[in-house]
């Protein structure tokens, strides 16, 4: 049997209806949506980092961590414990995530101009190919 809604829509795009719920700015959603990403790939920055310590990771981690701050209004990221990494070693994976990652990262800092986050991802993109690479034995 068929009971008419009684309450008003919440999808109501009438002209002229005010909404309850809060709108977002295109500016806004991108910033959230860089800062998603970003944390993401600190994440799996710091699980590299528990892996096999290095100083670039060290420096890219913080650089990331400003940047999430920063398109956060000032809230700093969770942070992953380096020793609560996973035990078993696969730091080809996760450079292959973070390599993804940073990519979506790099496409949002792009459509928004933000050209810090636009390099920051771009070099991080170019370190974990790097990772990825076999290495080329010099035996001349």
């Amino acid at each position: 049997m068929y009971e008419a809604i009684r309450s008003k829509s919440v999808h109501s795009t009438a002209a002229g209806t005010t909404s309850d719920f809060p709108h977002r700015s295109r500016e806004e959603e991108l910033d959230i949506q860089l800062a998603g990403h970003l944390a993401a790939l600190l994440a799996v920055t710091d699980e590299l980092r528990a892996l096999a310590p290095a100083a670039d990771l060290d420096a890219a981690a913080e650089r990331l961590a400003e940047q999430v701050t920063r398109l956060r209004a000032g809230r700093a990221p969770v942070r992953v414990p380096v020793t609560a990494a996973h035990p078993e070693p696969h730091p080809a994976a996760l450079h292959r995530r973070a390599h993804t990652l940073a990519g979506r990262a790099l496409v949002v800092a792009a459509s928004r101009a933000d050209t810090a986050a636009a390099i920051l991802t771009a070099e991080r993109m170019d370190a974990h190919t790097a990772a990825l690479e076999p290495r080329e034995l010099a035996a001349h």
